[in-house]
């Protein structure tokens, strides 16, 4: 991954990702033709290859994850289908998700960059980094240290949104250092977080969840709404993209 010293936005980061190349494989698929379609529709914009295989002696219904020619992770198919296919936004405001963990074969799409829109152009795409945002403050509320970093365009879905509610409530509970960012049109009442109001363009338009700790090396989401309902993004595990991102929020948009 190259490395920007002292980016000025959001976006500058995005050039700083070394894309792989990228597929999705199924292998010995029983299930439903309309399963692989799913699957095709998630992903028809993106950079991420989709092939489908018939592997001897191998289980039925897998799906791997291939980076620049090598496997990098298999999970079940149905794992991906009960998390991701077979789901929607809906879920995420009205339950935590910190019941049931992604995918490998989705977390490991990580320094893969995604251009994602949401509903109605699409019902699968921006699910995406909503399970990649679970899948950090999880994380966040596992390790219970660190400190987790999020923006939410408007402050008040976490006023509106059950779901979103309960997990920042979760992770306020343990010693972790919890900020908050959006636009202040209703301010958290009664949550342990520390609250950045702004309304500059990245304050409304930045799509950030940024857990850093000092036993591990964190992870960090970053998107940016372009247009109406249309991202750009991607994730990371690398530890110094991390502290790097942790270092731009907090010297503040």
């Amino acid at each position: 991954m190259a490395v920007d010293a002292s980016p000025s936005s959001i976006r500058e980061f995005f050039e700083d990702v070394d894309e792989s190349d990228v597929s999705l494989v199924t292998i010995n698929r029983q299930q439903p033709e309309q399963i692989q379609a799913l699957l095709a529709d998630a992903f028809d914009t993106q950079s991420v290859e989709l092939a489908e295989r018939s592997v001897p002696d191998r289980d039925a219904n897998l799906l791997a994850l291939r980076k620049d020619g090598r496997l990098s992770a298999v999970s079940p198919l149905t794992e991906v289908m009960e998390s991701f296919l077979l789901v929607n936004s809906d879920r995420f405001r009205t339950q935590t998700g910190f019941d049931r963990e992604i995918p490998a074969v989705l977390q490991g799409l990580d320094e893969t960059l995604f251009d994602l829109r949401g509903y109605p152009q699409s019902n699968k795409e921006k699910l995406l980094l909503i399970l990649l945002s679970r899948h950090i403050e999880r994380r966040a509320y596992e390790a219970g240290e660190g400190r987790l970093r999020s923006t939410f365009q408007q402050l008040s879905r976490l006023q509106d949104e059950h779901g979103t509610r309960t997990a920042y409530e979760r992770i306020a509970e343990r010693p972790v250092d919890v900020h908050v960012y959006g636009v202040p049109d209703r301010v958290p009442t009664r949550l342990d977080v520390t609250v950045h109001g702004g309304t500059s363009d990245e304050y409304r338009n930045a799509w950030c969840v940024v857990f850093r700790s000092p036993r591990e090396s964190g992870a960090a989401l970053l998107a940016y709404q372009y247009e109406p309902n249309h991202w750009r993004g991607f994730w990371t595990y690398d530890a110094e993209m991390v502290a790097r991102v942790d270092d731009y929020l907090e010297r503040g948009f």
